[in-house]
Protein backbone atom coordinates (compact mmCIF):
# COMPACT_ATOMS: atom_id res chain seq x y z
CA UNK A 1 0.00 0.00 0.00
CA UNK A 2 1.43 3.16 -0.95
CA UNK A 3 1.66 6.55 1.02
CA UNK A 4 -0.93 7.97 -0.14
CA UNK A 5 -3.38 4.90 0.18
CA UNK A 6 -2.44 4.87 3.94
CA UNK A 7 -3.29 8.56 4.09
CA UNK A 8 -6.88 8.32 2.68
CA UNK A 9 -7.51 5.52 4.47
CA UNK A 10 -6.30 7.27 7.81
CA UNK A 11 -8.17 10.37 7.08
CA UNK A 12 -11.51 8.18 6.39
CA UNK A 13 -11.08 6.36 9.25
CA UNK A 14 -10.43 9.55 11.65
CA UNK A 15 -13.41 10.88 10.06
CA UNK A 16 -15.96 8.28 11.09
CA UNK A 17 -14.29 7.45 14.59
CA UNK A 18 -16.64 6.63 17.22
CA UNK A 19 -19.35 6.01 14.48
CA UNK A 20 -21.37 2.12 14.39
CA UNK A 21 -22.09 2.00 10.32
CA UNK A 22 -24.68 -0.41 9.31
CA UNK A 23 -23.51 -3.02 6.96
CA UNK A 24 -24.91 -1.15 4.09
CA UNK A 25 -23.08 1.98 4.37
CA UNK A 26 -19.75 0.12 5.46
CA UNK A 27 -19.79 -1.79 2.23
CA UNK A 28 -20.71 1.75 0.65
CA UNK A 29 -17.73 3.73 2.52
CA UNK A 30 -15.47 0.58 0.87
CA UNK A 31 -16.64 1.01 -2.31
CA UNK A 32 -16.02 4.90 -2.44
CA UNK A 33 -12.15 3.74 -1.28
CA UNK A 34 -11.87 1.30 -3.49
CA UNK A 35 -13.22 3.76 -6.92
CA UNK A 36 -10.74 7.00 -5.26
CA UNK A 37 -7.76 4.20 -5.00
CA UNK A 38 -8.14 3.08 -8.61
CA UNK A 39 -8.61 6.74 -9.72
CA UNK A 40 -5.64 7.74 -8.39
CA UNK A 41 -3.22 4.54 -9.48
CA UNK A 42 -4.79 5.34 -13.09
CA UNK A 43 -3.87 9.12 -12.54
CA UNK A 44 -0.05 8.29 -11.76
CA UNK A 45 0.13 5.70 -14.63
CA UNK A 46 -1.36 8.27 -16.94
CA UNK A 47 1.68 10.81 -15.43
CA UNK A 48 4.37 8.83 -15.60
CA UNK A 49 3.62 7.51 -19.00
CA UNK A 50 3.42 11.53 -20.02
CA UNK A 51 6.58 12.08 -18.43
CA UNK A 52 8.76 9.69 -20.44
CA UNK A 53 7.10 10.80 -23.42
CA UNK A 54 7.50 14.18 -23.07
CA UNK A 55 10.88 13.29 -22.11
CA UNK A 56 11.97 11.51 -24.69
CA UNK A 57 10.61 13.82 -27.45
CA UNK A 58 13.12 16.83 -26.10
CA UNK A 59 16.26 14.75 -25.92
CA UNK A 60 15.45 14.12 -29.68
CA UNK A 61 15.33 18.08 -29.92
CA UNK A 62 11.28 17.91 -30.22
CA UNK A 63 10.67 21.17 -28.14
CA UNK A 64 7.16 20.81 -29.53
CA UNK A 65 6.16 17.57 -28.66
CA UNK A 66 7.17 17.95 -25.22
CA UNK A 67 5.07 21.40 -24.55
CA UNK A 68 2.16 19.51 -25.57
CA UNK A 69 2.24 16.66 -22.98
CA UNK A 70 3.42 18.59 -20.18
CA UNK A 71 2.23 22.35 -19.16
CA UNK A 72 3.48 24.13 -15.92
CA UNK A 73 1.42 25.65 -13.18
CA UNK A 74 2.24 29.40 -12.31
CA UNK A 75 4.52 28.81 -9.54
CA UNK A 76 6.20 26.25 -11.13
CA UNK A 77 10.46 25.81 -9.81
CA UNK A 78 13.08 23.81 -11.69
CA UNK A 79 15.69 22.73 -10.15
CA UNK A 80 18.02 21.87 -13.18
CA UNK A 81 20.99 18.80 -13.09
CA UNK A 82 23.43 21.60 -13.56
CA UNK A 83 22.84 23.30 -10.13
CA UNK A 84 22.60 26.87 -9.17
CA UNK A 85 19.56 29.30 -8.61
CA UNK A 86 16.68 27.24 -8.96
CA UNK A 87 14.78 28.76 -12.12
CA UNK A 88 11.14 29.92 -11.59
CA UNK A 89 8.16 29.85 -14.45
CA UNK A 90 8.07 33.53 -15.09
CA UNK A 91 11.71 33.16 -16.04
CA UNK A 92 10.98 30.78 -18.98
CA UNK A 93 10.65 32.81 -22.06
CA UNK A 94 9.62 31.32 -25.48
CA UNK A 95 12.88 32.47 -26.80
CA UNK A 96 14.44 29.95 -24.46
CA UNK A 97 12.26 27.23 -24.32
CA UNK A 98 13.01 27.06 -28.33
CA UNK A 99 16.73 27.05 -27.76
CA UNK A 100 16.08 24.00 -25.81
CA UNK A 101 15.18 21.86 -29.05
CA UNK A 102 18.89 23.05 -30.16
CA UNK A 103 20.66 21.72 -27.23
CA UNK A 104 19.79 18.21 -27.23
CA UNK A 105 20.00 16.51 -30.43
CA UNK A 106 19.95 12.77 -31.23
CA UNK A 107 18.59 11.34 -27.92
CA UNK A 108 17.46 8.16 -26.49
CA UNK A 109 15.69 7.93 -23.25
CA UNK A 110 14.23 5.55 -20.75
CA UNK A 111 12.55 5.87 -17.25
CA UNK A 112 12.73 3.71 -14.30
CA UNK A 113 9.48 4.72 -11.98
CA UNK A 114 11.77 4.09 -8.18
CA UNK A 115 8.15 5.20 -6.22
CA UNK A 116 4.59 7.25 -6.49
CA UNK A 117 3.32 8.86 -4.03
CA UNK A 118 -0.37 9.85 -5.23
CA UNK A 119 -3.68 11.46 -3.54
CA UNK A 120 -6.72 13.39 -5.42
CA UNK A 121 -4.42 16.87 -6.31
CA UNK A 122 -1.39 15.64 -5.80
CA UNK A 123 1.29 13.36 -7.62
CA UNK A 124 5.32 12.79 -6.87
CA UNK A 125 7.07 10.97 -9.11
CA UNK A 126 10.73 9.61 -8.01
CA UNK A 127 12.88 8.18 -10.84
CA UNK A 128 15.69 7.65 -12.62
CA UNK A 129 15.84 8.84 -16.22
CA UNK A 130 18.75 7.43 -18.87
CA UNK A 131 19.61 9.41 -21.42
CA UNK A 132 22.34 9.01 -23.99
CA UNK A 133 22.55 12.59 -26.06
CA UNK A 134 24.50 14.74 -27.89
CA UNK A 135 23.91 17.84 -25.37
CA UNK A 136 25.46 21.71 -26.66
CA UNK A 137 28.55 21.10 -28.43
CA UNK A 138 29.61 17.91 -26.63
CA UNK A 139 29.22 14.32 -28.39
CA UNK A 140 26.64 12.00 -27.42
CA UNK A 141 27.34 10.34 -24.34
CA UNK A 142 25.08 8.44 -21.04
CA UNK A 143 23.26 11.53 -19.05
CA UNK A 144 21.67 9.28 -16.23
CA UNK A 145 19.34 10.97 -13.74
CA UNK A 146 17.86 11.18 -10.41
CA UNK A 147 14.58 13.31 -11.10
CA UNK A 148 11.61 14.17 -8.70
CA UNK A 149 8.91 15.70 -10.39
CA UNK A 150 5.63 17.22 -8.22
CA UNK A 151 2.47 17.09 -10.44
CA UNK A 152 -0.47 19.30 -9.45
CA UNK A 153 -4.36 19.05 -10.52
CA UNK A 154 -5.70 22.30 -11.48
CA UNK A 155 -9.16 21.89 -12.53
CA UNK A 156 -9.34 18.82 -14.95
CA UNK A 157 -6.10 19.01 -15.86
CA UNK A 158 -2.83 18.07 -14.36
CA UNK A 159 0.57 20.73 -14.63
CA UNK A 160 4.31 20.05 -13.45
CA UNK A 161 4.55 22.34 -10.46
CA UNK A 162 9.03 21.52 -9.58
CA UNK A 163 11.58 19.29 -11.18
CA UNK A 164 14.53 18.68 -9.06
CA UNK A 165 17.54 16.66 -11.09
CA UNK A 166 20.96 15.75 -10.39
CA UNK A 167 23.17 13.85 -12.26
CA UNK A 168 24.72 11.75 -9.20
CA UNK A 169 23.31 8.06 -10.09
CA UNK A 170 26.66 6.74 -10.06
CA UNK A 171 27.38 8.02 -6.66
CA UNK A 172 30.60 10.56 -5.71
CA UNK A 173 32.97 10.00 -2.79
CA UNK A 174 32.78 12.16 0.03
CA UNK A 175 35.78 14.07 -1.21
CA UNK A 176 33.95 14.57 -4.32
CA UNK A 177 30.79 15.77 -2.98
CA UNK A 178 32.95 18.14 -0.88
CA UNK A 179 34.43 19.45 -3.98
CA UNK A 180 30.56 19.84 -5.40
CA UNK A 181 29.44 21.94 -2.36
CA UNK A 182 32.15 24.25 -2.23
CA UNK A 183 32.09 25.15 -5.84
CA UNK A 184 35.52 23.97 -6.78
CA UNK A 185 34.31 21.63 -9.41
CA UNK A 186 31.80 24.57 -10.85
CA UNK A 187 35.46 26.82 -11.14
CA UNK A 188 36.98 24.11 -12.78
CA UNK A 189 34.46 23.65 -15.67
CA UNK A 190 33.92 27.34 -16.06
CA UNK A 191 37.70 27.56 -16.95
CA UNK A 192 37.70 25.30 -19.31
CA UNK A 193 36.95 27.54 -22.51
CA UNK A 194 36.74 23.77 -24.24
CA UNK A 195 33.57 22.76 -22.58
CA UNK A 196 30.38 24.55 -23.82
CA UNK A 197 28.10 25.07 -20.46
CA UNK A 198 24.12 24.44 -20.52
CA UNK A 199 22.37 27.49 -21.26
CA UNK A 200 19.10 28.33 -18.59
CA UNK A 201 16.51 26.43 -18.49
CA UNK A 202 17.97 22.93 -18.57
CA UNK A 203 16.19 19.40 -18.90
CA UNK A 204 12.27 19.51 -17.97
CA UNK A 205 11.82 23.17 -18.28
CA UNK A 206 8.98 24.86 -20.80
CA UNK A 207 6.87 27.78 -20.87
CA UNK A 208 3.27 27.22 -19.82
CA UNK A 209 1.13 27.31 -23.08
Amino acid sequence: MSVSRRSILAAASAGSAGLTLSPTARSAKASAQAHEEAAVDQTVADLVRRSEEAHAALMRGDVKRYREAITYTDDFTLMSPFGGKPTRGSELTVERIEAMGRFFKNGTFEQELIQAYGSADMVVLALIERQHVEVGELPAQDWPLRVTLVYRREGAEWRLAHRHADPLVKGVSLQQAAALASGEVARDVKSDAGVALPPDPTPGTKHRS
